[in-house]
């Protein structure tokens, strides 16, 4: 098991990065909230990572945070969600929100992410809710979302002042964390009853 990389960027892509540890370059895939905090190529990164083997295939990949990485975890132990599709939804959604779409039921918000239907969302919302709901990470995340349940508030992509001063509560709970993809994986989903091809 790899749990972590740290090393000089070596070059980045539009779905990864190979990093330089040790005189051996590693083919990392990364959502796109992590490529956008690496840096300039020749700096040194540290990425939290998870190896994921298949019979066919075996890939790495990366995360800025041991959050975000245990997110992904979560995500691809979703029946019928695999490794490409967590990192889709990373890439579409920050951690925070996403935790809290998931806790809170909000099917809506999970399915306006590419990939995501209707069919995925339930799946996603009966397995992990409790699991997220009974502080499946210690973050001020469990704090929103107890507080969102209590108001019956769900987080939203509309822009009214019910949803601004939701954002608000989730900028103060949640400051901007400091530093720091198209792995070939069979992954699939079900998005309106058919089956997301790789």
């Amino acid at each position: 098991m790899i749990a972590s990389l740290k090393g000089t960027l070596e070059s980045l892509g539009g779905d990864g990065a190979i990093i330089h540890v040790g005189g051996i370059g590693f083919q990392v895939y990364m959502p796109t909230s992590t490529l956008s905090v690496l840096g300039a190529v020749g700096e040194e990164v540290k990425l939290y990572t998870h190896l994921h083997l298949r019979e066919d295939n075996v890939a790495l990949y990366g995360f800025k945070s041991a959050e975000e990485l245990g997110l992904f975890q979560m995500l691809i132990g979703v029946s019928g969600l695999g490794p490409r599709l967590a990192l889709a939804m990373l890439s579409a959604m920050d951690t925070e929100k996403l935790i809290v779409a998931i806790a809170t039921g909000s099917a809506d918000l999970l399915t306006a992410i590419p990939g995501i239907g209707k069919k995925m969302a339930s799946r996603l919302i009966l397995e992990l809710k409790d699991k997220i709901g009974t502080g499946w990470i210690t973050t001020p995340a469990a704090g929103l979302v107890q507080e969102s349940r209590a108001s019956g508030e769900r987080p939203s992509c509309e822009t009214g002042p019910e949803t601004r001063q939701l954002r608000s509560r989730q900028a103060d709970l949640f400051p901007q964390r400091s530093h720091n993809a198209r792995p070939a994986d069979g992954a699939e989903d079900v998005t309106g009853g058919k089956r997301l091809e790789t």
